[in-house]
C-alpha cells in the first residue's frame, strides 16, 4: 500500500517564452490522504495552479516542461504513464472544477448532457449516465433538478453554475477532487454554501480534496492542513492554526497581516448636507421589480458600502445612477440638481464629477490602447480639463499616485499583472479629478496583499482628495475596513442601513446576521465561532 492517496516529489516546471525561461514551479513536495484536505496557499504567479495542472497533464507541452520531481497516485508515478492512461484515470478517479465555471461550460449545450457526457466518456451507459447526472443535480442543490437538466450555462447563477462544476467532477466518484480557487467572487452565502457542500461530499465519499487558493478564510474553514506557496517554491506548511498563530516565513506573515477586517472600523460624523440624495429608486424588468424604492444619503469624502448577494440590486443601482439605463422611477439628486431626467447630452458634463471602477479590468481597459491612451482619453472628451503639452506629464503623476511607474504609460493592459490593471483603472477615474468613484466589485478577485495596497490607495485619495465612494462589495471584511456607512440589500430592497459599526457589531436583522455568520475569517479560532453561529442561525430558521 502506498503511504498516501497522492504524494508530490520534487516537482519542478518550466515555460519557455519570448523573454526567457520561467520557472513556475522549483521542486515542491507535499502530500494528500483519504478524507483529508490539503490547501495549497499562494497569490497569482505563486505556482500553485501549476502544479494541479501538472497532476491533470493539463501543461501545455511546450512551452511547459517538466523538469524533474515524481506525482506519485496510489504509489504508481502518474509522470510515467502514457496519455492514454492519463485520461482515463482524469475524471474517473482524479477531477478537477475550476475557478471559472462560465469559461468551462459548454454554453451550447444543455448542462444535464454535459455532466452525463464525463459518464459516458468512460463507458457509462447513456441511460445510467443521465440518471447519475439527475441525482447529482439534486444532491448538489440545484432547484428543479429535472427541468434543470435541459438548460443551458447562462440560465443559472454563479453560485448554482459552481455547483454544475462539481456535480460534474463527482459524477464518477473520484478518489481526489482538485477545486482550483472554487469560490472565488461569489457571494459570502453561496461561498459558504460551497464549502459546506464540498464537505459534506467529502464525507459520503471518502475524496481527498485539494484545494487551490489565495483567500486566508477559506484555509481556516475548510483545509486540515496548507502549504504556502511564493514563486514557485513551498516556503511554509502546518495546519490553519500552526500557520496563523506561529507562522515562521516572512511571506506567510505578509499574507496574514494583509487579511482584511482587522483594522479600527471608522466612526463618521458629517453636518454638511450631503453630495448625493437618492430618492425611492426603483426599477423593473417587464414584471420583475429589480429596485423597490432604495433610498440614502452620501456626504463629501464618505464611503457608502452596499453589500447583498447577487441579484439583490446592488450593482443596478451603480447603473441607474450613472445614467448607463434609465430608471422606472425615483430620484436622484447630485449637489441638489435631480439627474435621472437629463439628456445623454446634459449628463456629459457631469460626468466629470461621476467615475466608475469595474470589476474586471481586463474587459474595462482597452487591449489595443496603451496606458497613456488610456488615462488621457479623458481629456480627449473633455479638452477643457488639461491642455495637451501637459498630459504626459500628468499621466505620469497619476501612475505614481497609484503605485506605478511613469514608463509603464508606454505599456498595454496585457503587460500587467490584475492588481496593476486594477490600479490603472483608479488612474483613468482619478483624470477626471472625480467627486464621486464608484467601486463595483472593484477588488473581489485580487490577492489578498494587492487587495490591501488597493484599498490603501483608495483610503488614502479619499482622505487627501476629499472624494465620496459608494463600494460595492461582497468582501465582508474589507468593507469593514474601509467603508463609513454599509447598506444592506436584499431582493432589491434595503434591509438594513447604518455605520459600519452598528451593522457589524450589532446588526437588527436576520438577513445581515446571516450574511456576516457566513463571511470567512483568517483566524481558525474565530471562523470555529462563525460556523457554530451559523449552524445556530440555520438551526432557528429551520
Amino acid at each position: 500500500m502506498a503511504d498516501h492517496l497522492l504524494e508530490v516529489r520534487d516537482l519542478s516546471v518550466r515555460f519557455h517564452t519570448a523573454q526567457g525561461i520561467v520557472n513556475a514551479v522549483n521542486g515542491i513536495s507535499w502530500h494528500l490522504d483519504r478524507g483529508e484536505t490539503l490547501a495549497i496557499l499562494g497569490e497569482s504567479g505563486s505556482g500553485k495552479s501549476v502544479s494541479a495542472s501538472a497532476i491533470m497533464n493539463l501543461i501545455d507541452m511546450p512551452p511547459g516542461e517538466i523538469t524533474s520531481g515524481q506525482i506519485l497516485f496510489d504509489g504508481v508515478d502518474l509522470l510515467k504513464k502514457s496519455e492514454e492512461d492519463r485520461r482515463r484515470l482524469n475524471g474517473k478517479r482524479i477531477s478537477m472544477i475550476f475557478q471559472d465555471p462560465l469559461g468551462h461550460l459548454n454554453p451550447v449545450y444543455p448542462v444535464g448532457w454535459q455532466i452525463a457526457e464525463t459518464a459516458m466518456a468512460h463507458g457509462k451507459p447513456k441511460d445510467e449516465a443521465y440518471a447519475r447526472a439527475l441525482a447529482l443535480m439534486e444532491r448538489v442543490g440545484i432547484p428543479d433538478p429535472k427541468a434543470s437538466m435541459d438548460k443551458y450555462p447562462h440560465q443559472f447563477s454563479g453560485g448554482q453554475r459552481q455547483r454544475l462544476m462539481i456535480a460534474m467532477a463527482l459524477v464518477l466518484k473520484p478518489d481526489i477532487l482538485i477545486a482550483d480557487e472554487p469560490t472565488t467572487a461569489l457571494d459570502v452565502t453561496v461561498q459558504a454554501e460551497v464549502l459546506s457542500l464540498l464537505e459534506e461530499l467529502q464525507e459520503e465519499t471518502g475524496m481527498g480534496l485539494l484545494l487551490i487558493t489565495h483567500d486566508l478564510g477559506v484555509v481556516a474553514e475548510a483545509a486540515d492542513r496548507a502549504v504556502v506557496m511564493e514563486g514557485g517554491h513551498i516556503v511554509e506548511s502546518g495546519t490553519p492554526r500552526e500557520l496563523y498563530h506561529h507562522a515562521q516565513h516572512p511571506y506567510t506573515r505578509k499574507l496574514l497581516a494583509a487579511a482584511p477586517g482587522k483594522g479600527e472600523m471608522r466612526d463618521p460624523a458629517s453636518d454638511e448636507q450631503p453630495i448625493l440624495r437618492v430618492q425611492n429608486l426603483q426599477k423593473s424588468y417587464g414584471s420583475f421589480a429589480a429596485l423597490k424604492g432604495v433610498n440614502f444619503d452620501l456626504h463629501a469624502g464618505e464611503t457608502l458600502a452596499i453589500v447583498g448577494e447577487s441579484g439583490s440590486g446592488k450593482s443596478t443601482i451603480a447603473r441607474l445612477m450613472l445614467h448607463l439605463e434609465p430608471a422606472s422611477g425615483g430620484k436622484v439628486l447630485w449637489k441638489g440638481e435631480e439627474i435621472l431626467s437629463k439628456t445623454p447630452r446634459e449628463m456629459g458634463p457631469l460626468r466629470r464629477q461621476l467615475q466608475m471602477v469595474f470589476q474586471d479590468p481586463t474587459q474595462s481597459l482597452n487591449p489595443h490602447m496603451t496606458v497613456f491612451q488610456i488615462i488621457s482619453e479623458a481629456w480627449v472628451i473633455h479638452p477643457d480639463i488639461l491642455p495637451k503639452s501637459q498630459w504626459k506629464d500628468r499621466v505620469a503623476e497619476l501612475l505614481e499616485q497609484v503605485g506605478l511607474k511613469p514608463e509603464h504609460a508606454l505599456r498595454n493592459p496585457h503587460q500587467f499583472s490584475g492588481g496593476q490593471r486594477q490600479r490603472i483603472a483608479i488612474a483613468r477615474a482619478l483624470a477626471l479629478e472625480p467627486d464621486l468613484i464608484i467601486c463595483d466589485e472593484a477588488v473581489s478577485a485580487l490577492d489578498v496583499s494587492i487587495q490591501a495596497q488597493v484599498i490603501a490607495l483608495l483610503g488614502e485619495l479619499r482622505d487627501r482628495l476629499g472624494i465620496a465612494f459608494i463600494f460595492i462589495a461582497h468582501d465582508l471584511p474589507v468593507v469593514r475596513d474601509f467603508a463609513d456607512h454599509v447598506l444592506v440589500m436584499q431582493r432589491g430592497q434595503v434591509v438594513e442601513h447604518g455605520t459600519v459599526r452598528q451593522i457589524f457589531e450589532a446588526p437588527r436583522q436576520g438577513y445581515t446576521q446571516r450574511l456576516l455568520a457566513a463571511g470567512l475569517d483568517s483566524d481558525p479560532d474565530v471562523q470555529a465561532e462563525r460556523r457554530s453561529q451559523r449552524l445556530a442561525l440555520a438551526a432557528t430558521q429551520a
